[in-house]
């Protein structure tokens, strides 16, 4: 039980008061706005976004949204950026945002050309501190199960992987009342969002406030904060649902003994036996890569959070459980296989949207088709280094004024240093109507011989 109860008048008045969280929440009408467009009207030249991606070379930044993407110009001398911190600095800013970063961007346009003139860091949300329970307070209590731990993110997010015994209460503005609560008014309920900076946890909870809840803590951490030392939880569904029906790539631990593992396991898992645990995790995938990990046994036994503890303690910080193990996985009658499992584990990054696999890129070298052609969107001077044969190199930034020289009943590949600059070329493209166009997301190194080399991260 918690020692003290949430304040009720903020908390009842975290759904009226947005002033002091300017950064925290996207007013409606505006671009990229995820879950918050009911409660807050339009800004004039303003977007929100996640940093996708920046090139100096080109003086270019990309943001996404749920399922949209935004270029914009800057000057680096004269763009003004505040960290999340409230730091003030100039483009330098840039070179130090995290890919994911929530940002809200001003901007001018002349010319249908979008230029940044502001950034700034979305800001850790501001939660009165006796209202605050830590990453190991929630751990206490969900062990002891002493709250309902209350998942306020969106429904298939909390599929993918939730907080251990949490239930899913979507935060919408637009619904009156949150579902999914003890009917007893004086439970202990702890909110939590994705992560510090979201806003829906603070939110949620006010709106239990008003339904007259009087036991509300906030765990602003939220899932972030809970995956950097400990694993989630997630369903048979939510593994065949959310990661292998989507495609979306995943390391499958069966952490079962081998003779065990052999007579029946999860399609696609590699036999990682807890006792063996603290050496196979040197052969697992770079846990600077982020992996999604998920770890299986019988059941809910001992071997699991094993497994789970020393991927923890080397680094692996997007580590899932499998609620049940390979008993209740069976249960559900999903996939199964049997024989002997793999017994090295690999991870590729699920392709992003318009990327190019590498080897049909390669192809494409070796002999390109007749309706195909590349272009090198890297700056003339970079090219001064080497070419692929017959690329044309038109430079992303000057992209809009020579689309004449892009025909547009060709497939259009583009590539670059790295892949971000091809990427921005690609949005350009498709956003210029251009139907059959793709990228390289490679590092691409050419030498002084005329040869080049790859590097697919």
């Amino acid at each position: 039980m918690f020692k003290n109860t949430f304040p009720l008048m903020v908390l009842a008045a975290a759904l009226t008061v947005s002033a002091a969280h300017g950064a925290d929440l996207p007013p409606q009408g505006t671009p990229f706005v995820n879950g918050c467009t009911g409660c807050h009207k339009a800004e004039p030249n303003t977007v929100f976004g996640y940093f996708d991606s920046v090139a100096f070379k080109s003086a270019t930044l990309q943001l996404h949204g749920d399922s949209s993407v935004e270029l914009m110009k800057f000057d680096e001398d004269e763009i003004k950026y505040l960290t999340a911190a409230g730091k003030k600095m100039d483009g330098d800013g840039l070179h130090k945002t995290k890919k994911g970063q929530a940002l809200k961007v001003v901007y001018t346009e002349q010319g249908g050309v979008k230029t940044a003139v502001s950034v700034a860091e979305k800001p850790e949300v501001k939660v009165p501190a006796g209202s605050l329970v830590s990453t190991a307070e929630v751990a206490k209590l969900a062990a002891k199960k002493g709250a309902v731990l209350v998942d306020c993110r969106p429904a298939a997010a909390f599929l993918a992987g939730a907080l251990p015994g949490a239930v899913s209460a979507p935060f919408d503005p637009a619904t009156p009342s949150l579902t999914a609560l003890p009917a007893d008014k004086a439970s202990a309920l702890v909110f939590y969002g994705a992560d510090s900076f979201s806003f829906e946890a603070l939110a949620a909870a006010g709106q239990a406030a008003k339904q007259g809840y009087t036991n509300v803590k906030i765990y602003r951490d939220g899932v972030a904060g809970w995956s950097a030392a400990n694993a989630l939880a997630l369903s048979p569904r939510g593994l065949k649902e959310a990661w292998i029906d989507q495609h979306n790539p995943a390391i499958i631990l069966d952490a079962r003994a081998a003779k065990d593992a052999t007579k029946g396991h999860i399609a696609g898992a590699v036999s990682f036996p807890a006792a063996a645990a603290a050496k196979l995790v040197k052969n697992l995938p770079d846990s600077g890569k982020n992996p999604p990990v998920v770890v299986y046994g019988q059941g809910a036994g001992k071997d699991t959070a094993k497994v789970a503890k020393v991927l923890a303690k080397a680094g692996y910080a997007n580590v899932r459980v499998l609620t049940g193990g390979y008993g209740a996985w069976k249960k559900a009658g999903y996939r199964i296989a049997s024989g002997k499992l793999s017994a090295k584990a690999t991870y590729a990054a699920k392709p992003r949207t318009g990327e190019i696999p590498l080897e049909t890129f390669k192809s494409y070298l070796a002999a390109t088709p007749a309706d195909v052609v590349i272009i090198d969107v890297r700056n003339a001077d970079e090219t001064k280094g080497g070419m692929f044969k017959g690329a044309k190199n038109v430079p992303q930034q000057d992209i809009a004024s020579r689309l004449a020289e892009i025909p547009k009943d060709k497939k259009i590949v583009t590539h670059c240093a790295t892949g971000v600059r091809a990427e921005m070329a690609y949005q350009m493209l498709k956003k210029l109507g251009y139907q059959s166009v793709c990228f390289l997301n490679a590092k691409v190194e050419f030498d002084k011989n005329g040869t080049y080399t790859f590097k697919k991260e």
